[in-house]
């Protein structure tokens, strides 16, 4: 996908798309340690956690319960530094009129 109308410079764009990836790469080591690996290769999300995911999604963050709350607040104390290299960016970004 290609974002002509960006105001992001190339170097910044693989900054960030070097934080999503992080992230994202965080994301699935977690998923892949719940799940139960088949003798195909393929992986099965256990019933329990496609329940409790399922519902968490559709929920705003005010509705979580306060132990969901708490996971995602410590989610986003781990993930200081990327949003401290995103702010930078963005920052960056804003001081040269973009």
């Amino acid at each position: 996908m290609n974002n002509e109308s960006s105001n992001l410079s190339y170097d910044m764009l693989e900054e960030l798309a070097a934080i999503e990836h992080e992230r994202w790469s965080r994301w699935q080591s977690y998923l892949h340690d719940k799940c139960i690996r088949n003798e195909d290769g393929s992986l099965t999300i256990p019933r329990e956690f496609v329940d409790r995911w399922h519902d968490q999604m559709s929920k705003p963050f005010s509705e979580l319960s306060e132990k969901e709350k708490q996971s995602d607040r410590e989610l986003i104390y781990e993930s200081q530094k990327r949003l401290k290299k995103i702010l930078s960016i963005m920052t960056t970004l804003s001081a040269r009129g973009a």
